[in-house]
Order: structure tokens, then sequence, then C-alpha cells
């Protein structure tokens, strides 16, 4: 009975000084709409670019390297062992490219329970004859129904169908820019030679774009057995090992595992993408951060409206102590006061926020570099809103507390006598 009438007697506070009232509501209500708008729009642009790389990357990724031996010839020589060497020509290791033992890594990768998927796949170096003119690009060889299984290679096949490339004899589908250099259109013949020297006739059967364009402009693909037989190797000839994992949490430690275990390079989707992740890192961040400073600003202003409340109120403060209401009733009321305003102006401002989100999911977004976006990225995460929700509660709880600490402890005697 008594919280009731303590909230009518705020109730009336507020109607007494609509404006002002109004204004804090606003601030608050600006506040949540920006801190909202912010974070979904862009952990949708991190979700839009996580989602380039984690689709076309492994998890991890096996494969050989060569590297230089780590004993040199000179190095053997006992008088030079503890000499400075500058050496102008390193000896490579007689390590290859090829993974010898594939079968058997895949197979063992198939009873491991934390792996979603494997897939074989092999790259060469190749030139892209036109005319007089050689272009350096990769041609990779890839296992097609896996990679549209595991890696949504057909979201990036802009033109043609990725399944041409095992149905369709001595295909390829070419990285978009690449194309345009080549002024390859689709259903055309290009010719290709190998680091072997040998030249082979493809038909282009479609256009790869990934939304990086220096990737794209030197990469190519065929199937796996084509690849094979372009370069003159078995069908067991692999240079990458891709695994999918249920969870990819997993993909660090697992890689220095597989590393142990098989005796090969392993890398993980983490280190492959370290720098990018700490873009994604400081875009979350900053987001954070700006949404956050406007909900203080707006909490400012809720703190300075209840101090110029109380200092026009005093009459009534000294009133309500004098007709038997305690300094907790008082501090109370401006409570109530400072949290309906935090409220009202956050239920209002989670509304506007998603109004303005679904506004900007709506507009075209059209680029060639990335063609499988349409509209602008928004994420309608749940969770922005609860935090929203919550920080905006907090915010105006602490902006109303210090106000209404000083009113309630006004003395009614020193007012009345004032008067």
């Amino acid at each position: 009975m008594r919280f009731k009438l303590l909230t009518e007697i705020a109730m009336t506070m507020l109607k007494a000084r609509l404006k002002q009232t109004l204004v804090a509501a606003v601030g608050v209500t600006f506040g949540i709409t920006m801190f909202v708008t912010l974070l979904s729009f862009m952990n949708g642009l991190n979700n839009l670019l996580d989602g380039l790389i984690v689709n076309r990357t492994p998890h991890i990724r096996l494969f050989n390297e060569i590297e230089p031996k780590q004993n040199q010839p000179i190095k053997l020589i006992e008088q030079y062992k503890d000499d400075y060497h500058f050496i102008s020509s390193v000896k490579s290791s007689n390590s290859r490219l090829e993974i010898y033992n594939s079968e058997k890594i895949i197979e063992a990768l198939g009873h491991d329970k934390r792996v979603k998927g494997v897939s074989r796949k092999a790259s060469t170096q190749v030139f892209f004859n036109d005319g007089a003119i050689d272009i350096s690009g990769i041609l990779n060889g890839i296992d097609v129904d896996k990679e549209i299984s595991y890696y949504k290679f057909e979201d990036y096949v802009t033109s043609g169908k990725p399944s041409d490339l095992k149905n369709v004899p001595n295909s390829i589908i070419l990285g978009k820019p690449l194309a345009e250099k080549l002024l390859a259109n689709i259903g055309d013949v290009i010719q290709l030679t190998t680091p072997q020297g040998e030249k082979f006739r493809m038909k282009v059967m479609g256009y790869y774009q990934s939304g990086y364009n220096d990737f794209d402009k030197t990469q190519s693909f065929v199937s796996l057995s084509n690849l094979q037989k372009i370069i003159g190797k078995s069908s067991n000839y692999v240079t990458d090992i891709q695994i999918k994992l249920h969870d990819i949490k997993d993909a660090t430690y697992m890689a220095g595992e597989y590393h142990e275990k098989f005796e090969v390079k392993a890398e993980d989707i983490q280190t492959a993408n370290a720098q990018f992740e700490t873009g994604t890192k400081i875009r979350t961040l900053i987001s954070y951060a700006v949404g956050i400073t406007l909900l203080i600003v707006a909490g400012f202003g809720i703190y300075n409206i209840l101090n110029m409340m109380i200092y026009e109120k005093m009459d009534t403060i000294a009133i309500l102590k004098a007709t038997g209401f305690s300094g907790a009733d008082v501090k109370t009321i401006f409570m109530l006061i400072s949290l309906s305003i935090g409220f009202f102006g956050c239920i209002a401002g989670l509304f506007l926020g998603n109004m303005l989100c679904r506004l900007i999911s709506s507009i075209p977004f059209n680029t060639a570099a990335l063609p499988t976006v349409k509209t602008y990225p928004v994420s309608f995460e749940p969770a922005y809103y609860i935090i929203a929700f919550i920080f905006a509660i907090v915010t105006t709880f602490f902006a109303g507390w210090f106000p209404s600490r000083k009113a309630s402890k006004v003395d009614p005697v020193i007012i009345i006598r004032g008067k």
C-alpha cells in the first residue's frame, strides 16, 4: 500500500516537470537506439567478414613445406663451425610438397570423433597463355562435393555450376579478375602451361569470386583427378589435407597434436587468420565503447534533471518529511523517478533500434567484390538488446542514486524556517 502511494507521488512529480522528463527519456532512447544499431551493424559486418574466412578456410590444414636445411654444407666444415656465415645460396631440404602417406592420415582422421569431415586438395603453379603473354596463377585441384558440403564453394561461384568440374572433361573455373585479364567468357577454351612445360586446353565453366581481389587474380579450380592428370601424378597425390571440426575452438591444440602425430605441418584457422581476428575484436570494442559512452551521457542528463528537481521541490520534500515520510521513502520516490525515465526511455530505444536495424538491413548493397551479399549486413542477436536494457537500467539507477540520497537527507525544519 505504501509503495503504491510512493509510486503515485513519483508519477505526480514526473508530470509536473514533463518537458525535462521527456528530454531525459529522449536522451536514454537515443543512447539505446544508437547502442543497439551500432552493435547490430558492426557485428553483422564482423559476421559477414568472418563468414568469408571461415567458410573458405579449413579449421586445420595439413601440408608440407619446402624449407632450408637446418645444417647447411658450410656448417659441416669444422673450422667454420663457430663463425658467422653469409650464405648467398641456401640449399633446401629433400622434402616435397606432396603428403606421402595421405591415405593413412585421412583414414586415421575419419576415426577421430572430433572431426566433422576431411577433404583432399592439390595445388600447383601454372602459366595461363594469353597470346605471347604468360600470366602466372595457381591451379587448385579440389574434391568438388566436399568443397560444396564443407566450404560452401557454390556460394562463391558467381557464374556457372561447381558440379561442371566433375561432369565436364577438362573444365576449369577461373577467379573473376583472372578471367577478365584473359578476356575469357563462359564456354571459351583457354591454354595453360604446367611447371613441366606441358600445355593443356581447358574449357571455362564458371567464375569464382571470394571477395578478396588480390587472391582471385591468381586462383583457378579444377577437379582433383583432373589436376593429378595435368601434372602427371598418381591418384594419391595431394598437397593439402583440409579438416573441418565439430568445434572450431578445438583447432589450435588439435593442430599441434596432428603435427606431432602425422609429422607434417599443421596450421589452425586462428593462426592463419590472426590479423583478421584482431581487426574483428577492435571493431567490436569500438562499437561497445561508443554505445556505452552514449548511455553514460544520457545518465548524466538524468542526474542533472533530478538535481534540479530536488532543488525546486525542497518545499515538497520538507512537507513529505513533516507529514511522516522517512528519508528512505523520499529516496525511493526519486529512485522511482530515475528508473521510470530509464525504463520507458530504454523500451522506446530498443523498439526504435530494432526498426532502424530492419531499415538498414533492407537497403540494397551491391558490390562486385561481394556478389553473395545483397543488403547491408545486420545481426539481430537478442543478446545485444538484453545488454542494452541491463546497462540502461544500471546507468539510470546510479544516475538517480546520488540525487536521491541528497533528497533523503533534507532537514524539513531548516527548509520551513528558511521560508
